[in-house]
């Protein structure tokens, strides 16, 4: 559906004068969550709107103009309420709205439109993904995914155009990630019957009588045939002999335009703190030093005869180390999975209601795809989250590692936090569904730490494989401003990887093409961590026996996600009245 322009303005006025600062904050949460309501099809499809569920959303020049105008509209609202002025339970509504419009301001939709895709994820792997997680359980759901295949043509199209514009400005994505994006995209062009786009009606229930499923069925494969098979086509034909020839040959963010503003922007959007790109390089190199001397000492337990570039050798070649099936593959990650659950009474008070599966990548994205990634579930819609473990080139994908991989993405990582978030309670629905990069992937690397006290970590290759992990994240500090700020090559950021972690060579590829395509994510992991470590530190120190691990870890999560600033003033409290 597309945005009621009109309304715009009676939902970004200010208030009536005369409110109190607490009445006008909160007719902004109304006009906000009215306003973001509009393009949640997710959200109105799991309440029954069966014309979201038919729906993609609306990536027309006017409708992402209105979303711009919008948050700006509500920036300007947010900005003459004083957060002092507003009660104890509005605190966290007013940190993360603000930091939110904040953001939306310091880098609009428009700019980012016109780069909408990563190197391994974005537009263009939307229709698998929705396809995988779709649960169709009436012929009318159905129906309505049919009209969505249907609708696939348009929403390329409009994806297209901002493509086009990109060119235009000179605002695109470096040549050199660019073709494992076309590979994803001719991947998902396979043979009608094939498609992974008929899986939500392969998967009717059968309790729908069998004619309809044939019915369905024969609906289906038309629109995929007719509508998004063409679809599909056409954009890989843009992408491949339009969009690759004119992208840019430059790696940095920096070399857009106006890129210098961009990047500081992004760095503090993704770090939710005022740094420079400068502080977080050196933060990096100073990280990457004490995980190596870590590294060094787990070397030494092992016994192995060796320097450290042999070591790396080691674990990267022999076969002990490397599943031999993806059965084999994933069961491991399975049987981690519940080892995890099995620890988390003792560490955690308050357990969310929302179980999670582990699955692997999707096939056609695979090659391209992140090691492993979370995709939330969803109570209401009967969706269990998703522990995706990518099984593609085995070789490339060291048991060593999984561990680490596991706490991350499921529990008491992603999983755990985001399920926790969607329970939260009288809190405006912003606050359950949004997500802040600097807490979350900060959560999910502090839980690789805390892996240790669960004993997730039975060998010291493992525990090597956490070191490497952590040792990831570390040189990301130092790869995405070296190639956004400083102007580095492919190998110079590959560099730290290769020489100071375990990680295999095609996993240093795709991730750099990563940190490559997504200026600024990147910094947000160690930049958490570091932070819910250094409080848990203080905590100990200051508390002593009287220290609460589990409670320390619900009150980090209590209130979901949550900017760092705020999450360290709310810690600090709580440190505070726990020693009282």
């Amino acid at each position: 559906m597309r945005l009621v322009l009109a309304s715009i303005a009676a939902l970004v006025l200010a208030a009536p004068a005369f409110a109190t600062p607490t009445e006008d904050f909160r007719e902004l949460i109304a006009d906000y969550e009215a306003f973001t309501a509009e393009r949640d099809l997710g959200a109105r499809a799991r309440q029954g709107d069966l014309e979201a569920a038919a729906s993609w959303p609306d990536m027309s020049l006017e409708a992402i103009e209105a979303w711009d105008a919008g948050m700006a509209g509500f920036d300007e609202r947010i900005d003459a309420i004083d957060p002092a002025d507003l009660p104890a339970d509005e605190q966290a509504n007013y940190a993360v709205l603000s930091y939110e419009l904040d953001s939306a301001v310091a880098v609009p939709w428009a700019t980012t439109a016109m780069i909408p895709f990563t190197n391994d994820s974005g537009f263009h792997t939307n229709a698998s993904f929705a396809a995988l997680t779709t649960r169709v359980r009436s012929v009318e759901e159905a129906e309505a995914w049919i009209a969505k295949l249907n609708a696939l043509p348009d929403y390329l199209g409009e994806q297209q155009a901002w493509l086009t514009r990109g060119i235009e400005t000179g605002f695109t994505q470096p040549r050199a990630i660019l073709q494992g994006v076309a590979d994803q995209i001719e991947a998902q062009i396979t043979p009608v019957g094939e498609s992974e786009l008929l899986t939500p009606i392969r998967n009717l229930p059968e309790t729908i009588p069998a004619s309809e499923r044939e019915r369905l069925m024969a609906e289906a494969t038309e629109a995929v045939e007719t509508s998004a098979l063409p679809a599909q086509r056409d954009l890989h034909a843009f992408f491949t002999e339009t969009y690759m020839p004119a992208a840019r040959d430059s790696l940095g963010a920096r070399d857009l335009p106006g890129g210098e503003d961009l990047y500081r922007a992004l760095v503090q959007q993704h770090t939710t703190l005022d740094l420079t790109p400068e502080e977080v390089h050196a933060r990096g190199q100073a990280e990457v030093a004490r995980i190596r001397a870590e590294m060094d000492a787990v070397i030494a337990e092992t016994g192995f005869d060796g320097d450290f570039a042999e070591f790396l050798d080691f674990l990267r070649t022999d076969p002990q180390f490397y599943a031999q099936s993806e059965r084999e593959l994933m069961m491991a990650a399975s049987y981690l999975a519940k080892k995890a659950d099995d620890a988390m009474p003792a560490f955690f008070h308050h357990l969310p209601r929302l179980s999670y599966g582990v699955r692997p990548v999707p096939a056609a994205i695979a090659p391209n795809y992140t090691t492993g990634r979370y995709w939330p579930g969803d109570a209401e819609s009967g969706q269990a989250g998703g522990y995706m473990v990518n099984t593609y080139r085995l070789d490339q994908r060291p048991l060593y590692e999984l561990p680490a991989l596991t706490v991350h993405e499921a529990v008491p990582g992603h999983h755990h936090q985001i399920a926790i978030a969607q329970e939260l309670e009288n809190v405006p629905e912003f606050r359950k569904q949004g997500y802040i990069t600097a807490f979350g992937e900060g959560w999910g690397l502090y839980t690789e730490f805390l892996g240790v006290d669960m004993g997730m970590y039975e060998t010291p290759y493992e525990h090597f494989g956490r070191l490497t992990y952590e040792m990831w994240r570390a040189c990301r500090l130092v790869a995405d401003t070296g190639i956004h700020w400083y102007g580095w090559s492919r190998d110079e950021a590959e560099a730290c990887f290769l020489e100071n972690s375990a990680l295999a060579p095609l996993n240093i590829t795709n991730e750099v093409s990563r940190y490559i395509s997504w200026p600024g994510q990147a910094l947000a992991y160690k930049t958490g961590e570091l932070l819910i470590r250094e409080l848990r530190a203080d905590a100990e120190s200051q508390l002593g026996e009287a220290f609460d691990l589990a409670a320390f870890h619900d009150r980090i999560l209590d209130e979901g996600g949550v900017p760092l600033g705020y999450l360290e003033n709310k810690m600090r409290a709580w440190i505070a009245d726990q020693g009282a």
